[in-house]
């Protein structure tokens, strides 16, 4: 892919999401005289309390397991950077895809997707004792949750719960959705966030580019978090074409190189490469759309997107970092015994509900009660509480 040599353009392009032209907030609110409404959005996110507790949620690895381990704190600003240098060059919402990105793991439990896994069979169980043959309806998805994080859990002002961000912020948090959610949400907010899911179309291309750039992020991160680990090395990283490329490209410019120097470099060509790959494509794609208004981004399909060939090879890394890091004998080991220490907390509270704090407890439902204190707690808290309330240790 060619580096693009065009200077970078000033002013945001027609397609972009505009904040003067919001679709507004759930609760009315006068403007901040200093900042967009964009920019108020990104404030809150960084202020809020979910966006603290980040600094020690599970991304791979868990936390006290090493030092520089990517959390979700660190994992949501490399995407947000990432994000930001794209829409610079495609003249999209800098400041919007900042909020979303910082925004868009909220609602993520303790130990990644161990965690989450295990809550979202806690639910169902739940809800089969509950309410006979509406499992959707006590489900979890941590995209959702996330929504569920901003809309309802954060508690910071008078006025409302949640923190109140513009529909196009929460637009592009909500990623996914099932569609039994999806219509639960439309009937709470008619044609609001979740209408897409259910009409097709698509969100604004600051979402789209956000949900990319967290693809490129994690897929760069997680393969030096696991070769840093010992459980990936650069030899098997030599049979994925798209690192083993940049690897000889980096040895070409320097055959000195080698170690982490090595695997630095050929991470940086990799990441460089793959922004200017979603550039050039999307700069085609937006011309033969000829969409000139964020209404006919949503009407039509997403805009936003690698090449072919970039997608084929980046699904050939994904497919080989499930095999050999997320699914190696040493993390499932760990995330055996995460799943153990949230389905032993969920099965706590629901039989001794006096251990919720009282904020929690005072909801109508306990199963959801208790599933949103689990998914609001750290790896190093959940671990703490398990110990305290089972008495077992299972990450001395």
């Amino acid at each position: 892919m060619a580096v693009p040599t065009t200077p970078l353009p000033t002013g945001l392009a027609d397609f972009a999401s505009d904040p003067a032209l919001s679709r507004g907030r759930r609760h009315p609110e006068p403007e901040a005289p200093t900042r967009t409404a964009f920019q108020r959005d990104r404030d809150r996110v960084i202020h809020s309390t979910a966006f603290r507790r980040l600094v020690y949620k599970t991304q791979v690895f868990l936390n006290h397991e090493g030092d520089l381990f990517r959390t979700r704190l660190t994992h949501s600003l490399e995407v947000a950077q990432l994000g930001r240098s794209i829409a610079r060059s495609l003249r999209l919402n800098e400041d919007l895809v900042e909020a979303i990105a910082l925004a868009h793991d909220l609602g993520h439990t303790p130990f990644g997707h161990a965690g989450q896994d295990a809550l979202a069979a806690c639910l169902k169980a739940a809800s089969v004792q509950a309410v006979p043959g509406d499992t959707d309806s006590w489900g979890f998805e941590h995209n959702l949750q996330s929504l569920r994080v901003v809309d309802e859990l954060e508690e910071r002002y008078p006025a409302f719960d949640g923190l109140n961000l513009c529909f196009e912020t929460r637009e592009g948090i909500l990623k996914h959705c099932s569609r039994a959610n999806a219509q639960r949400l439309e009937q709470q907010e008619p044609g609001g966030v979740a209408s897409r899911f259910l009409q097709g179309g698509s969100p604004s291309l600051e979402a789209q580019l956000c949900n990319l750039a967290d693809e490129i992020a994690y897929n760069a991160h997680d393969i030096d978090d696991g070769v840093r680990s010992g459980l990936l090395t650069l030899d098997q990283m030599a049979g994925v074409e798209l690192f083993e490329h940049y690897r000889r490209t980096a040895l070409k410019a320097h055959p000195q190189l080698q170690g982490r120097r090595l695997l630095f470099e050929s991470i940086r060509l990799m990441l460089s490469d793959q922004v200017y790959d979603v550039i050039d494509t999307t700069r085609a794609r937006l011309s033969t759309a000829q969409v000139h208004s964020v209404d006919a981004v949503r009407a039509g399909p997403p805009l936003v997107a690698f090449s072919d060939g970039m997608r084929e090879r980046s699904q050939v890394l994904k497919s080989f970092l499930f095999r050999n890091l997320y699914r190696h004998p040493q993390v499932m080991e760990t995330t055996d015994r995460a799943r153990r220490v949230v389905s032993d907390l969920f099965d706590r509270y629901m039989n001794a509900p006096g251990e919720l704090p009282e904020a929690h407890g005072r909801k109508q439902h306990l199963a959801r009660a208790v599933a949103d204190y689990i998914a609001g707690m750290t790896d190093r808290f959940a671990i703490r509480e398990h110990e305290r309330l089972c008495g077992a240790v299972l990450f001395p």
